[in-house]
């Protein structure tokens, strides 16, 4: 069967089960968007090609299957880059497939050319440009199965224009030849490192196992559930790993590191143990690595094994699936209750509560998040940008279920969350998506209220107002003698008509007694809902370690006992 190029690039995603994309047309990707309107696939325009890539983005990490943006050459190309990057840092499945200039211009300076494979090469897994149409079925089939397997992430795929008009007889092949890739090694197990491992885990007094991102990605909340009963194990949290386990679960200790609480910092710095999960120990959970559970043996099981030993070094590392190497450890370490271990933590536990300090005036964020909690998640998503409000809702929201809970890790962008939770509703038609996110973040990609509008896509949008870049004017209050430079969010709009503008209902909320009846209205509302949150302008998020500073210098924890 002879297509064009653009019929088979439409044709592959088809092929690997694709049914909605998100992205923005132009001039070097226009046969593509002709092809599409004759497949079967949904496109969802976006109204900038960041927020198609974040929607991409948030569909994978919802989904299980890869998200799909499409932008056009020179600057819509350019315009992913950011999300890209974000997927990249937090290990989520995009495929990008952008427009380029037609072959025979690459590299005249031609109208809207740039090196897109180039640009993208450090904010992606892997990138193809392709400048022959019998090489583009393949780009496909591969560019699906590395943002799939071993260590999840984008995939770039570069078309010029007279590439996607050209035809070939196409056949769309059975199975990938990659020589030098193969992540189905991260399927065989160590045996010797795992017995070395679980030798560590009978001697430990007081464990403390570290549950990263890599748990949610392989699904693996079953065994690492059944592994750490086993063991009687505390299991803390970083902002990815979060949903792995129940809130509720008695072995959970929720986030550790910069904004963790001070009861899951102190089981880190007094283990003798610690089990890392699908974590790079990133320095937002170390502090200073010098202090860093100082007195513990350390195992670290990634899918990458470039992570091994590359921030802490690690008495055993062991590369491969956390799902599969939680079982093994389950099946080989004896069965055993730690008391003494569990009741200090939960002494520490019932000393220092999770709140939010500095309440004042105003809407507390705590109410607003409990309130969101109280409707349960079994049916819920939550998207969140990046600021206070995410590290508040890290803290205080209930997780209850993996992939409960998206956002920006690595990266830390602000502008994820509302596009995301576009992505997540689309791929989640049934559930309640809720955008958590801040005045700051929202207006960096506030234009995907048109999308959210016209698509009738009904994502609830939860927005927390305190006039300023808040965790930036924390860190001035804090390191820069309240010398607020250019944090102080002057001429913000009024939120609740910018939202009727594009058609979407909402409320502005200025008293803590008011908040419950009107997160219930808004989670309740049939259609999309912006509810529109009047916070203090300087509440702070506690607790706050320092960059590079041990846990025991946490900022709203000096009298904490250790």
């Amino acid at each position: 069967m002879e297509l064009s190029g653009a019929q088979i690039m439409a044709k592959c995603l088809e092929l690997e089960g694709t049914k909605h994309i998100f992205g923005f047309p132009g001039g070097a990707i226009m046969p593509f968007y002709d092809a599409l309107m004759d497949s079967k696939i949904r496109h969802y325009l976006v109204r900038h090609e960041q927020g198609a890539a974040h929607a991409a983005d948030g569909y994978a990490r919802t989904s299980d299957k890869a998200g799909v943006c499409v932008a056009t050459s020179g600057p819509g190309a350019t315009n992913l880059v950011t999300g890209l990057a974000t997927a990249l840092m937090d290990c989520s499945p995009v495929v990008a497939i952008t427009g380029q200039v037609a072959c025979p211009v690459i590299g005249t300076d031609a109208f809207q050319e740039i090196d897109v494979f180039g640009i993208t090469l450090p904010a992606t897994k892997h990138g193809y440009l392709v400048k022959d149409v019998r090489d583009l079925a393949r780009a496909f089939k591969e560019a699906f199965h590395i943002a799939l397997s071993g260590r999840p992430g984008p995939v770039v795929i570069d078309v010029p224009k007279d590439v996607q008009n050209q035809k070939t007889e196409f056949v769309y092949p059975d199975e990938v030849n990659l020589p030098g890739y193969h992540p189905e090694e991260a399927e065989e197990v160590d045996e010797e490192a795992v017995a070395r491992a679980c030798e560590l885990v009978e001697r430990a007094e007081r464990p403390v196992l570290i549950c990263g991102g890599g748990v949610v990605y392989s699904n693996a909340t079953p065994e690492l559930t059944a592994f750490v009963e086993k063991i009687d194990c505390p299991v803390a949290a970083t902002l990815h790993g979060l949903s792995a386990l129940p809130t509720a679960h008695p072995l959970a200790l929720g986030m550790l590191g910069m904004h963790g609480s001070g009861y899951a910092n102190n089981a880190v710095l007094k283990a003798d143990l610690i089990i890392n999960f699908g974590s790079r120990f990133d320095d937002r959970i170390t502090g200073n690595l010098k202090t860093f559970a100082e007195n513990a043996k350390v195992i670290h099981v990634d899918i990458d094994p470039s992570e091994i030993d590359k921030n802490v070094r690690a008495d055993v590392g062991i590369v491969g699936d956390a799902k599969i190497l939680l079982e093994r450890f389950r099946e080989s370490v004896t069965e055993k209750k730690r008391p003494e271990w569990l009741a200090r933590i939960e002494r520490w536990r019932k000393q220092y509560p999770k709140k939010v300090l500095d309440e004042k005036d105003g809407v507390n964020p705590m109410t607003i998040l409990e309130c969101i909690s109280e409707r349960g998640t079994d049916d819920v998503i939550v998207t969140t940008d990046v600021g206070q409000h995410q590290m508040w809702s890290a803290q205080l929201l209930r997780q209850g279920r993996p992939r409960y809970f998206v956002t920006s890790g690595g990266l830390g962008t602000m502008g994820f969350g509302l596009p995301a939770a576009v992505g997540a509703q689309v791929a989640n038609p049934d559930k309640l998506v809720i955008a958590i996110t801040g005045d700051g973040s929202i207006q960096m990609n506030i234009q995907e209220l048109a999308t959210v509008s016209t698509n009738k896509i009904p994502v609830k949008i939860v927005l927390m107002e305190n006039k300023y870049l808040g965790m930036v004017r924390q860190w001035q209050e804090h390191f820069f003698d309240k010398r607020y430079s250019c944090t102080h969010l002057e001429g913000n709009p009024d939120f609740v008509k910018l939202a009727s503008a594009y058609g979407i209902a909402g409320a502005r909320v200025e008293r803590n007694a008011d908040v419950p009846a009107a997160i219930k209205k808004c989670l309740e509302h049939d259609g999309p809902y912006l509810l529109h949150m009047v916070i203090p302008e300087e509440t702070n998020v506690y607790p706050l370690v320092p960059s590079g500073a041990p846990f025991t210098e946490a900022i709203g924890l000096e009298d904490a006992v250790r």
